[in-house]
């Protein structure tokens, strides 16, 4: 739910003279028209206004949606945390879904997630933001909660104590347990700064968190958390002046201490000369390289010239990074950018994960020759145009939802002081010019203003014996308890303040799909929508990685991989920057029941993008150069998989599900057969499975029917159906017993915990039922599995669960990751709710809350022009009848109890399950042996994932096979 994360946009809030009154933007820009094309972005018509208590309060309504996204984002982030307390900021994040005066603890999500709606937030370096999506008709009693939060939270001892153990499991998840986890969170802010805060990391450290008391909780939020230092935010279906009035009810009572509000003002001092770092990472399987510079304040002239700059070196395939390190010289595995855009000024990241045989020191050296070439010889206009178009896109995806044209605003709001930036930046990128690249690549990446960090495995040639911390020159102040402060207690529940009745519900218009087929036997179907000009095309291919050969397992995922890496006409350079360069991206992948072309670009541009995305589909090359690219970037790829827990558990899970049958094997391969496979079983396993009548093209997007059909009949109407029938698909595989399996990793910064067992078909009569008990079990901040293990006891993250409906029965997972100690506890605990399900049925007001969450996450779904695309393609390509959209809803509000209760005795019941434990079993193995004395364990090192047992087979016995040798 609550999450830790640095973003492009982190910035402090500004203040701006605003009148009381409500006012409509100013100076409101004309659209942007984007670079060669008819498409244009129209303007947000907001309106803004301050209150007499100094919250800024920003509303665009939108009668076309049903839903409402409202965000509170506060003046204070990880650079304000006090004195000794690094991740302060993100802790009290979590503290404010807990209680209030009138509201009890969690009750924030009965009235955002029990309603179909969603919330979150997120602590960057100058702000937390809170942020809901609701049912319109939901708007005022989430106004409502989020006033009471803001003026009269209450923190206890209890909940305090809870919520510092769940941040702990979340550093230990995302930093401790990831490779690379230490190098992005940890060292990249502490390396760019020596004195400013920003150079503390803002997840903290367990020291810094281990200290906080219940008392600075209390003072950083009245400190803080005050109307003067916060920006409302509403985007959606909702009328003007109802709003308003809202408001004023909730929010204007609201006052604000008389104390200013603390704001940082240390100076970084500039760097003088470059630095060089090599740091030894246990669980870094491949080297990595990261480079820090000076990056300017988000107010700096160079920003949008900046922004284009970044975009040319690491945005898509035909980026300069990708094409040279990853592309050309090989020494690369993937490359990555990062700007942080501040108030004041910040840090910029370029870097890469190395190729398996490359050294750090090499991929510096790459990086920086691509640098030094942007910096003396500057951009082409292509590739200016390209990244203008590429930006254009990039903002109207935000700007389909609610929620994202919110997120600019406020962004645009508290990071630059003007929520009109959000309209001007854009404005401002599409007239860069490429001398301005030039330009601000010269200024900002000099060479004297480099540090380097080089982050190398244990057991590789190089050898670092840095260590990285956080500066002890960092400039933060302590926290001062305000002499007068209050502590709100919670109102007896018989005199606690109800929230506000929900409205009139407003419908939400669902996609009405019409299909047709062509002679060849390709079926289509036109999913016309009415927002943004986006379209979204996805041909979807039968099969997928169940019809794997046996001794190839991943041949489907490579077949896709490769299949965007050129055709008969197009070499994978032209693809990637002819797509690019429209503003679009196009991507393959496989699953387990089929495979997916898929293609995003904006509508005036359709026309050649898709005559690019039929020639990918029909005629790819499957080069031999182009197969060992992707080999070796599938094998780097593995390796860090096999580093990480979770990423391991997910490999193993399913070997030890279905053995060695269809589902059982890594779907992207294993080191053994992504070694064998040669350009001939990519070729077999197109012309096999890739054929008009095994496939189904979906167009969604502002294109009507006759528009989708006359563009599959040109580019698809010759794409010949071969004569030979398609080979039979796998029938269900057989269930192997149960097993408790232990992957020792050593040293694991966390322990994976999965739990599988059979699940069901999509065609199976219990669909509907199924969903919703597994709804009940584990999706959703509320679902039992995640209030045993997270909220009631701080041993996770999060928890979960998922029933993968497939062309015959797919698996169920429960999961989670947790310190490795605990893991014994927290697999008991999964255990426990799997089985309370199936013997007791759930109460009715549990059961419309998670009837509620699948609604609103299918709402959510058609309401991006990707989300119809990608359910109109699964539908069909599971063989469901398309006019299952339009009954979705009803279907699941009619499961009963009875029904929930029966479903989860059948498929959730834990007797058929097995459990999958990855960490440093020397943790928690002799407690797990209580349980489960029978368990296996196998070293990570000697996991062998070709084989259903999980295990290298035993050698021959060299005197047995001697004496045999022998016989006559």
């Amino acid at each position: 739910m609550m999450r830790f994360t640095r973003t492009l946009a982190a910035l402090t809030l500004t203040t701006a003279l605003c009148s009381s009154l409500p006012a409509l933007a100013a100076d409101t820009p004309p659209p942007v028209a984007a670079a060669g094309g008819a498409v244009s972005v129209p303007p947000l018509a907001f309106t803004e206004r301050t209150l007499a208590n100094g919250l800024k309060v920003i509303a665009l309504p939108d009668a076309t949606t049903p839903t409402v996204s409202v965000q509170v984002w506060y003046g204070v982030g990880s650079k304000d945390d006090p004195k000794g307390r690094s991740g302060f900021a993100h802790l009290f994040e979590h503290m404010m879904f807990k209680s209030t005066r009138d509201m009890a603890a969690e009750q924030f999500d009965r009235l955002t997630e029990d309603v179909g709606g969603y919330n979150n937030a997120s602590t960057n370096a100058d702000y937390t933001d809170y942020f809901e999506t609701v049912p319109a008709n939901h708007l005022e009693r989430i106004l409502w909660a989020e006033a009471e939060r803001m003026g009269s939270l209450v923190v206890d001892e209890e909940n305090f104590k809870s919520e510092r153990d769940v941040v702990k499991e979340e550093l230990r998840q995302r930093v401790l347990a990831q490779p690379y986890g230490k190098l992005f969170y940890l060292m990249f802010p502490q390396v760019s700064f020596k004195v400013h805060p920003y150079g503390r990391p803002g997840i903290g450290s367990i020291e810094d968190l281990d200290a906080a008391t219940l008392k600075d909780v209390q003072a950083f939020h009245a400190t803080y958390y005050r109307p003067d230092n916060a920006t409302l935010v509403v985007v959606g279906n909702f009328k003007p002046e109802e709003l308003n009035a809202w408001v004023d009810k909730y929010f204007a009572p609201l006052t604000h201490p008389a104390t200013a509000i603390p704001r940082v003002t240390a100076v970084e001092p500039a760097r003088a000369a470059p630095q060089t770092l090599t740091v030894t990472e246990a669980n870094a399987p491949l080297p990595a390289v990261l480079l820090s510079y000076p990056f300017p304040k988000a107010t700096d002239k160079d920003l949008p010239a900046l922004i284009v700059l970044d975009s040319i070196l690491g945005h898509g395939d035909s980026s300069r990074l990708n094409q040279s390190l990853v592309y050309e010289k090989q020494v690369a595995s993937q490359v990555f950018t990062f700007q942080e855009i501040n108030q004041q000024p910040g840090a910029y990241a370029i870097g890469a994960i190395l190729a398996g045989g490359a050294t750090a020191e090499a991929g510096e050296k790459a990086l920086l020759g691509e640098l030094d070439k942007v910096a003396k010889d500057g951009v082409t206009e292509a590739e200016l145009a390209a990244a203008r178009n590429q930006l254009v896109t990039d903002e109207l995806t935000e700007r389909e939802t609610a929620n994202g044209r919110a997120s600019l605003l406020a962004r645009a709001a508290v990071i630059f002081g003007d929520p009109k930036r959000a309209d001007s930046l854009l404005a401002d990128i599409q007239a860069v010019t490429a001398d301005d690249v030039k330009r601000v690549a010269a200024t900002w990446l000099k060479p004297e203003t480099k540090v380097s960090v080089r982050y190398v495995p244990a057991d590789g040639p190089e050898k670092g014996t840095d260590t990285v911390a956080t500066s002890p020159s960092i400039d933060a102040a302590p926290l001062v308890v305000p002499a007068d402060l209050k502590v709100v207690e919670p109102a007896p529940a018989d005199q606690r303040q109800a929230p506000p009745t929900a409205g009139p519900a407003v419908d939400a218009v669902l996609p009405k799909p019409v299909e047709k087929r062509l002679a060849n036997g390709l079926r289509v179907i036109v999913a016309p929508t009415h927002g943004v000009p986006l379209v979204e095309a996805s041909l979807r291919i039968g099969g997928g990685g169940a019809v794997d050969p046996s001794r190839l397992p991943g041949t489907a995922a490579m077949t896709a991989n490769v299949l965007t890496k050129g055709t008969k006409t197009r070499s994978a350079p032209e693809i990637a920057r002819d797509v690019e360069a429209l503003g679009g991206t196009l991507t393959a992948a496989a699953g387990w029941d089929g495979s997916e072309l898929s293609l995003l670009v904006k509508s005036d541009v359709l026309t050649p993008a898709m005559e690019i995305f039929a020639d990918v589909a029909r005629n790819p090359a499957f080069q031999k150069e182009e197969l060992e690219r992707e080999r070796h970037q599938a094998l780097d790829g593995l390796s860090v998989t096999l580093k990480d827990p979770a990423g391991l558990a997910k490999l193993v899970g399913p070997r030890v599900l279905y053995a060695d049958a269809a589902y059982g094997h890594p779907l992207g391969g294993t080191p053994k057969s992504l070694t064998a496979l040669k350009p001939a079983d990519l070729a077999s396993y197109h012309h096999t499975w890739w054929r008009p009548d095994n496939a189904t093209l979906v167009l969604a997007g502002p294109l009507t029917a006759e528009q989708g059909f006359g563009i599959a009949e040109k580019l698809f109407g010759g794409w010949a159906k071969p004569a030979a029938a398609l080979p039979a698909l796998p029938s269900s595989p057989t269930q192997p017993a149960g097993r408790a399996v232990v992957v020792d990793l050593p040293k694991s910064g966390q322990a994976a915990v999965l739990v599988v067992r059979p699940g069901l078909a999509r065609s199976d009569k219990d669909y509907y039922p199924a969903s919703v008990a597994n709804a009940v079990l584990g999706v959703g901040y509320s679902s039992r599995l995640n209030q045993e293990i997270r909220i009631k006891r701080g041993l996770s993250y999060g928890a979960g669960s998922a029933l993968d409906f497939r062309r015959v029965p797919g698996p169920f997972v429960a999961s989670t990751q947790t310190k490795n100690p605990s893991a014994p506890e927290v697999a008991g605990l999964i255990m426990a709710e799997m089985g309370k399900l199936g013997t007791q049925a759930p109460g009715e007001a549990e059961l419309a809350g998670r009837k509620a969450v699948l609604i609103g996450n299918f709402g959510r779904t058609v309401e991006r022009t990707q989300g119809v695309a990608s359910l109109v393609g699964s539908l069909a390509l599971q063989g469901v009848d398309l006019a299952e959209i339009g009954r979705y809803i009803a279907s699941v509000q009619a499961v009963t109890p009875a029904e929930v209760q029966a479903v989860a005795a059948r498929t959730l019941s834990p007797a058929q399950g097995s459990l999958v434990v990855v960490g440093d079993s020397s943790q928690f193995l002799a407690a797990l042996k209580e349980k489960y004395p029978k368990v296996e364990v196998i070293p990570a090192a000697q996991l062998n994932l070709d084989s259903g047992s999980l295990k290298a087979a035993k050698k021959p016995d060299a005197k047995a096979t001697a004496q045999e040798g022998k016989k006559p």
